[in-house]
């Protein structure tokens, strides 16, 4: 199995006649998402969705990324939230360069950001990948406005027409006027896949083709993930069983659950997955707070907290079984620092001994922890692990009882904001 749930460290918090109990309630909110019976019905895209990308999407934007590659030495991606946190997620957690570096812009509206995207525009020939299901969304909007300004006085007619690329909603909306206006380069959001569930869509395969990732692996991995994870039974189903521990965890009072990592390119990942749970179930004065650390960095600042802190925490470790890097520890003469203990091992050997010391610790601290284990950092695998995560907030969502694929709080600001803008 490429994902593996090991529960050692949830002894005397959950047991198993508890997870059994749930059977009932995940077998019907399984229905829920399958029938799509279940509240927020209509965004219910996703869960099908690996099995429905066609393959003839995958070498459109394979053959788009190598005519990109021709023209262009960066990439401009614009978007937030769901239009952002997935693709530099990916291409993170991937390492390395990818083929083509990937600036993002229109996640915020920092004036030291922009001045360097622009910055980066005047410099080199670029693509501009623009992302957003309506167009007005204030963050996006005005950054491709900017951007756009500075593309046009760059380039002209059909070389300015190449160079950009929208991905928006199929008929309506701000941006699609553009599109229609303008003659730029196109792609379809679905109507029932919701930003934070997008990654698989054009939203996140456009900007990640581009960059050189293996959207075909991206996409295998997401579809072993919606077969290995279609079974409604909490003793052969990781995903379904995760679900059901936390929220087991959350009505013992544990309120709070720490995505934690041992790997420095899970950083973005665990920024995509807070957002997929606290945009999903913090609603109706319910919800579980997700957090995350990155250790054992973190274990010399958040470590205390976690090891003597409120009780009110459960942590999820994220962990990589086979490192593409080798890195022996060298015996030195003098052992001035006494580590000739673990000479000749591998730095990785040594890193998730400072995993499992921690889990063992945080366990004895009160910290009831369980961990997914990943076999590998590739395409494939965060493919998988994203379909896992989704599937995972769907089934979890329904247990808390609230509708895990709306976002009404998020609308609250957007009304105050444009208010202060002066904006209808």
């Amino acid at each position: 199995m490429a994902i593996r749930l090991t529960e050692e460290y949830l002894k005397s918090f959950v047991s198993s006649d508890e997870i059994s109990a749930l059977g009932p309630q995940v077998q019907k909110a399984h229905q829920d998402l399958h029938q799509k019976t279940g509240a927020g019905n209509d965004f219910l895209g996703w869960v099908d969705l690996p099995s429905k990308t066609p393959d003839a999407l995958v070498a459109e934007l394979t053959a788009l990324a190598r005519e990109v590659k021709g023209h262009s030495k960066a990439i401009i991606s614009i978007g937030i939230g769901g239009s952002y946190l997935g693709i530099r997620s990916t291409i993170e957690f991937l390492g390395g360069e990818p083929s083509l570096p990937v600036y993002y812009a229109g996640h915020n509206m920092a004036t030291s950001d922009m001045a360097r995207i622009l910055k980066v525009i005047s410099d080199v020939d670029v693509t501009v990948v623009v992302i957003s299901k309506s167009g007005t969304t204030t963050e996006p909007a005005l950054a491709f406005r900017l951007i756009d300004e500075a593309m046009r006085r760059k380039y002209k007619g059909e070389e300015l027409k190449k160079r950009i690329i929208c991905v928006t909603d199929e008929k309506k909306g701000a941006l699609r006027q553009i599109v229609s206006l303008e003659g730029y380069r196109s792609y379809v959001i679905p109507d029932d896949v919701g930003g934070r569930f997008s990654v698989l869509t054009p939203v996140g395969l456009v900007p990640l083709a581009l960059a050189g990732v293996d959207i075909k692996a991206f996409v295998d991995g997401f579809r072993a993930g919606e077969k290995e994870f279609a079974v409604p039974d909490l003793a052969k189903n990781p995903c379904y069983r995760y679900a059901a521990i936390r929220n087991i965890l959350h009505k013992k009072g544990k309120d709070i659950e720490m995505l934690a990592s041992f790997y420095p390119n899970v950083q973005y990942v665990a920024e995509w997955w807070k957002q997929l749970y606290g945009e999903s179930e913090g609603k109706n004065g319910k919800g579980i707070f997700p957090a995350s650390t990155i250790l054992s960095t973190d274990l010399h600042s958040m470590g205390q907290m976690m090891q003597d802190g409120k009780r009110n925490v459960f942590e999820t470790f994220l962990m990589i079984d086979e490192v593409e890097d080798k890195i022996a520890v060298p015996h030195q003469a003098a052992d001035t620092d006494k580590f000739n203990c673990v000479a000749g091992k591998d730095l990785d050997w040594v890193n998730k001994q400072a995993y499992k010391a921690t889990a063992d610790a945080h366990f004895e601290g009160g910290v009831p922890n369980m961990t997914l284990t990943l076999d590998r950092a590739d395409a494939f695998h965060i493919g998988l692990l994203y379909y896992f995560f989704e599937k995972g907030v769907g089934i979890s969502g329904y247990l808390l009882g609230v509708n895990p694929f709306d976002q009404p709080g998020v609308e609250a600001y957007k009304k105050k904001m444009f208010a202060l803008l002066g904006k209808k």
